[in-house]
Order: structure tokens, then sequence, then C-alpha cells
């Protein structure tokens, strides 16, 4: 296990920190742009990337390139919804996703405002229509970064800092223990349960904003 880890955590190091801190970039970008997120997952990219992370300067990079991919690509979200919205949510792609979804995320941006937005970074499937959503809406594009640059930043810090954290221990214990693969194994999947169930928690606070209104006779 040590020796197969060691491999694969050498072949992510192996790709030169600037395209490997790109790539993390971009992935993040498309997976915060509209309804690009559904399908590309930029989080396991993020957490790959950082299991290169070879020095604090360069955590601090990639952390900071991710922070600005997500804003990036939420910002084209944005500029989306305030451009083409309808046209959008009209189109064969906005169908597929289902008008439930689309009402629900302005359901849950009118009952929660900047919250909706900052928590929506956690939140499957509206942490991409929130952002067009938002750009349908009346909420300037100052307030809308207000909102969602902390939240990118809390998520940036936490899938960097697991990979690299991660990555690193596992390289200093290999040296001395037969099973740190193992550790390092059970390390990753721990955060990633953590995060789901956090995203779960969320969620289940949330459900109640996220309820769509019906008519009472």
């Amino acid at each position: 296990m040590n020796d197969l880890l060691t491999w694969l955590l050498d072949a992510v190091q192996a790709v030169p920190a600037l395209p490997r801190i790109l790539i993390a970039a971009v992935a993040i970008m498309l997976e915060t742009s509209v309804l690009i997120g559904l399908i590309v997952p930029g989080d396991s990219v993020v957490l790959v990337a950082a299991t290169g992370v070879s020095s604090p300067p360069e955590g601090i990079a990639l952390g900071a390139a991710v922070v600005c991919g997500a804003l990036v690509g939420e910002s084209i979200g944005f500029w989306l919804g305030w451009r083409f919205g309808p046209w959008i949510r009209r189109s064969a792609l906005g169908r597929r996703l289902g008008e439930k979804n689309w009402v629900k995320a302005e359901n849950y941006l009118q009952r929660r405002g900047g919250i909706a937005v900052f928590l929506s970074r956690f939140l499957p499937v509206l942490h991409s229509l929130i952002p067009l959503t938002v750009g349908m809406s009346k909420m300037r594009y100052r307030t809308f970064l207000a909102w969602t640059v902390p939240a990118c930043v809390i998520w940036s810090a936490a899938y960097v800092g697991a990979g690299s954290l991660a990555a690193t221990s596992f390289r200093a214990l290999s040296r001395e223990i037969h099973t740190a693969g193992y550790f390092f194994v059970g390390a990753i999947v721990v955060f990633i349960v953590v995060a789901a169930l956090v995203k779960r928690l969320i969620s289940w606070n949330e459900r109640r904003h996220l309820e769509v209104p019906t008519d009472e006779h």
C-alpha cells in the first residue's frame, strides 16, 4: 500500500506546480459556472492537486488560485443570469434541470438573501444555480461577492488543507510505519464523509427555506 500511494503521490507532485495549480483553478471555475458544475468534479480535482503540495507557499498559491477560479466561475454564472437568464431557463439544458429546481433557487434566494449565496457553495445543485439566479434578481454584484468570497475561502481552505495535510503526514509516517497508507486513505475517506455530512446538515437545516410555497385556497 505504501509503495503504491508513494508512486501515485509522486506522480501528482511530478506535475510542475504552476500547471497543477492552473488545472485545479480551471476545474473549480467550471464547477461553479452555470450548470457545468453538475458534471465537473471540481472538488475531486482540487483534493488531488492538494496532495502534490510540497511547501506552505505552494499551498497558499493553490488555495488562492482555487478561490479565484471559484469566483470567476460564479461571476460568469452571475453575468449569464443577468444577460441571458430567462433564455437559459427555457433552453433544453434549463428544462432538463427542472422547473422545480429553478423555483426552489428563486424561493431560497428571496427568503434568505445573502445567506443563501453563502450557504449555496456547500449545497448540491444550488451551488451552480444560485449565481445564475442572483444575476436575474435585484441583488448587486458587489453584494453577491461580499457573501460568496468568504464561502469560497472556507471551501478552498478545507479541501486544500485536507489534501496537503494527508499527503504530508503519509510521507512522514511511511518511513517508519508499514501501514501508513491505510491511515492516508482513512484520512481522505473521513474528510469526504465529514464534508458530505456537513452538506447534508446544511441542507437539512435550510430545507424549510428551500421548500417551494404552495397556494392555499
